[in-house]
């Protein structure tokens, strides 16, 4: 597995169930309400400030979660996607990237048709069992617990001596991490 992550230029992530618990929550206007961990946010941005592009592909839209990509400059942010094997295969040849390049993060059967392909698929600890059986690695982290975090952990230690990297941050080398 750790082969497959030293591969990785491309991170896609889903967001229901991944970046956020899989929970939706409906105020009295119907307008619909999402939380995401910070700690998600952070390992987005270490990705990115390591050169590894970060991609969101999901079947929902929400303006919170418009604002959420927003704030933590997500270039490859497709919402509302019903087929999400297409827009993936659009961003691969947008970034000129093979399939093992790529990890994808999910939690459904949905998540599939793009799990299936990829270099790295990546299922969240509280996914279906079906998509778990399937993926090459199950995270330690409950969907929208700091999944994004956990995988940037494991990427970025494939690739890069992570303790120095923090050393680096630690010491104030790191620029902004969480908008």
């Amino acid at each position: 597995m750790i082969n497959k992550a030293k591969k990785i230029k491309l991170v896609i992530f889903d967001v229901d169930g991944v970046l956020t618990d899989g929970m939706m929550n409906y105020g009295p206007e119907g307008e619909l309400f999402k939380q995401f961990n910070v700690k998600d946010g952070v390992g987005i941005k270490l990705l990115q400030q390591q050169g590894i592009d970060v991609a969101v592909i999901t079947a929902k839209q929400s303006a919170a979660l418009s604002q959420r990509m927003k704030d933590l400059t997500v270039r490859y942010f497709y919402p509302g996607c019903s087929d999400k094997l297409s827009a993936y295969q659009q961003l691969l040849a947008q970034l000129s990237l093979n399939h093992e390049q790529v990890a994808y993060v999910g939690d459904d059967v949905i998540d599939l048709a793009v799990m299936d392909t990829v270099g790295l698929s990546i299922a969240v600890k509280d996914a279906h069992a079906f998509v778990k059986h399937r993926a090459d690695y199950i995270s330690h982290t409950l969907g929208g617990h700091g999944v994004a975090r956990e995988v940037a952990d494991l990427v970025l230690a494939a690739q890069f001596d992570l303790n120095e990297l923090y050393t680096q941050m630690a010491q104030g080398h790191s620029g902004k991490l969480v908008q």
